[in-house]
C-alpha cells in the first residue's frame, strides 16, 4: 500500500496544513469540498502544494511528525524548491 504526506496551502506562502493518509485523492478532494469540519475548513486551506509517497505508514507518519517540527520558513522552502508556483497539484493527481 502506498501512504502519502502532503502539504495543503491557503495561498502562496498562506496558511499550510501538513497530513498524512492512504488515499492522497480522497483526503484532498476532502478538504476542497469541506465536508470535515476542522482547521482547514475554518481557514481556507485547499490547495495541495507539495506532496511525499511511502511504502509504509511507519516512515510516512514519522515524516510527517519531523515536518510539523519544522520552522515556517523551511517549510515554504520545501514547497519553493518543488513547486516554485505553488501551483494546485489536485488535478494532476485526480485524473
Amino acid at each position: 500500500m502506498t501512504y502519502y504526506v502532503y502539504i495543503l496551502a491557503s495561498r502562496k506562502y498562506g496558511t499550510l496544513y501538513i497530513g498524512v493518509t492512504s488515499d492522497l485523492v480522497r483526503r484532498v478532494y476532502e478538504h476542497k469540498t469541506k465536508v470535515v469540519p476542522g482547521f482547514t475548513k475554518r481557514y481556507g486551506v485547499d490547495k495541495l502544494v507539495l506532496f511525499e509517497i511511502f511504502d509504509d505508514p511507519t516512515s510516512a507518519i514519522a515524516r510527517e511528525k519531523e515536518l510539523k517540527k519544522w520552522r515556517r520558513d523551511w517549510k515554504t522552502r520545501l514547497i519553493d524548491e518543488q513547486n516554485p508556483n505553488w501551483d494546485d497539484l489536485y488535478s494532476g493527481i485526480s485524473s
